[in-house]
């Protein structure tokens, strides 16, 4: 039987080395209290058996959208190998700690742009941003940033991990992996 989080982390470093950008780039799919779907790039900044971890502004849309439907699927698409993994589960919150170490290894401009955001909110114009910035780092100039109290990582559990891998003439391979009731996976074949 072949362990999913394993067969990730193969196919995660093969992504590495050979996409030109982000190849921990994901979509990420949300939908609010009324089933609306919402779909956005996010970067991986951790995975492991207990799930897949990205950050974010926790007053933004897909906050919002979690917190009334703490459901999420992901998608990599790795174009250079032909291949995508899809992984569909409940989601919660990282814990502060995750949060405070994660915030604390970004770049100071990228700390600052977290405090200067209102994520998903109109915006009038990009010197309002830019102005929203700068008083953001004249406030911290000298010190370390902290994290924003509304700022932090979530978790999809997964549920369902599947790997797709192009073949000729559309006859693609897809394996999905389910948890079984021993704690382990099941794995199984789907149609293309």
């Amino acid at each position: 039987m072949t362990d999913p989080f394993a067969l990730f982390d193969q196919w995660f470093a093969e992504a590495r080395a050979s996409e030109p950008n982000d190849p921990n780039a994901m979509a990420l799919a949300t939908a609010d209290a009324a089933g609306r779907p919402s779909v956005r790039m996010v970067l991986l900044k951790g995975h492991g058996r207990d799930g897949f971890v990205f950050y974010t502004n926790r007053e933004g849309r897909k906050a919002a959208d979690l917190a009334a439907n703490p459901h999420a699927a992901l998608l990599f698409h790795w174009k250079s190998l032909r291949r995508q993994i899809r992984i569909e589960g409940p989601v919660t919150l990282a814990s502060d700690a995750e949060s405070d170490a994660y915030f604390a290894s970004r770049g100071r401009d990228s700390q600052l742009g977290a405090w200067a955001s209102d994520q998903s909110r109109p915006l009038a114009d990009r010197a309002t941003f830019e102005a929203h910035f700068a008083e953001v780092q004249a406030r911290f100039e000298g010190q370390d940033v902290p994290r924003p109290p509304f700022w932090g990582g979530y978790r999809v559990t997964p549920v369902s991990i599947e790997f797709w891998q192009d073949r000729a003439h559309r006859l693609h391979e897809r394996r999905v992996f389910t948890p079984d009731a021993d704690g382990g996976w099941s794995e199984g074949l789907l149609f293309p």
